[in-house]
């Protein structure tokens, strides 16, 4: 984390929650990433000690145990090849062969049965996951899975072509690329297949349900990146580039570290408040699939802050992480103002007047006005 540079204890309104299953699920998941030899013996070393079944564990902790197996799987996969591929290996500086291998993984999970990388462990795992997304779940939430896929696939690319210049991409640029390289939008379908519901498209696709999700990707990105800031800095201080908010910010803005990280706190804060404000009024309004949900999304915002103060990623026993041991009560920036971020200011005008916070029995008034978005009515 640097000399002197402690994370405080970061604000969660969201109340923890854990299945029984998680000691369990863990056993699993490892037995899971030796049968399919995914990353590298010593990587595959690394990642079955992280507790990732445990994490599945708390983002469904009143689902289907089958679906807690299959989400602890394939977040492990993704670790495989987030670490293995982009973060690790050599195709993390060659965007246009990373392109390419995940474009042919792309289509492997499209269709599980082409004859392509079928010696590739890697392309093995992600055969096995597609079946069982088929098993558990729809057509249609299937295809959901495969387009958030792409999606964080093009996000990958795009880090690995910073990391290729040894750039530093703009907060702007950062956030956009955000939302989607930490892989929270293709864990979302599975909150579904959790609990043995299909989310009406009427709904998902509501402008103001697609932004609560991307509130809670920004949330769990900008957590993760304030909670890894000292393993990333530690391992990647070698080669010289890493890249989290953290860095985005001591680089554009001229922060110290000290500084950053009191600035991405305060911006994930705002984010949270809102998307407390924005749920609450969602769920009041919306089917009781819409509640299930979001209330699902809320468990993942949970069990990412649960894992990453918890797990040996992120904590690195043998250079302890100054982390926190608890989450506080209140936010340390409640203030209802955007942020000064274009990709996402238009969160803050998805509200109605009467769902705003108040001061007293006045609105607070907003930089931002309420441009009559869709996704509310």
């Amino acid at each position: 984390m640097g000399p002197g540079l402690i994370v405080p204890p970061i604000f969660s309104p969201i109340p923890p929650a854990i299945h029984p299953c998680h000691a369990e699920m863990d056993v699993q998941t490892a037995a899971w990433a030796e049968t399919f030899r995914i990353g590298s013996e010593e990587l595959r070393g690394r990642l079955v000690t992280q507790a990732i079944g445990t994490f599945s564990a708390r983002i469904l902790p009143e689902g289907r145990e089958e679906v807690i197996s299959l989400l602890a799987d394939f977040i492990l996969w993704l670790f495989g090849v987030d670490d293995g591929h982009c973060e690790e290996g050599e195709l993390g500086r060659r965007p246009g062969e990373l392109s390419g291998e995940l474009q042919r993984l792309l289509r492997i999970a499209q269709n599980p049965e082409v004859p392509m990388l079928e010696d590739d462990p890697l392309a093995a795992g992600l055969r096995d996951l597609r079946l069982r997304i088929d098993r558990y779940g729809t057509s249609g939430q299937a295809q959901r899975w495969v387009d958030a896929l792409r999606e964080y696939f093009f996000a990958v690319v795009w880090e690995a072509s910073h990391r290729a210049a040894g750039t530093v991409p703009t907060l702007n640029d950062y956030t956009l690329m955000r939302l989607y390289d930490g892989a929270t939008s293709v864990v979302l379908p599975l909150l579904e297949l959790g609990y043995g519901y299909e989310l009406q498209p009427h709904e998902r696709d509501r402008t103001a349900v697609r932004a609560a999700t991307e509130m809670a990707s920004f949330i769990i990105t900008w957590d993760n990146d304030i909670f890894s800031y000292h393993k990333e800095k530690k391992e990647k201080s070698a080669t010289g580039y890493y890249l989290n908010v953290l860095r985005v910010l001591e680089h554009h803005e001229r922060l110290t570290p000290g500084k950053a990280l009191t600035v991405a706190i305060s911006q994930r804060d705002r984010v949270m408040c809102l998307y407390m404000r924005l749920t609450r009024y969602l769920a009041e309004h919306g089917s009781p699939q819409l509640r299930q949900y979001l209330h699902g999304v809320s468990s993942f915002i949970r069990g990412a802050q649960d894992w990453g103060i918890s797990s040996v990623r992120y904590t690195t026993p043998d250079d302890p992480a100054a982390m926190p041991s608890y989450f506080r009560d209140t936010p340390v920036d409640g203030s209802a103002e955007p942020l000064d971020i274009p990709a996402i200011a238009w969160w803050w005008t998805l509200l109605p007047p009467r769902a705003e916070p108040t001061v007293g029995d006045r609105p607070v008034r907003r930089s931002v006005q309420n441009k009559g978005f869709s996704g509310v009515s």
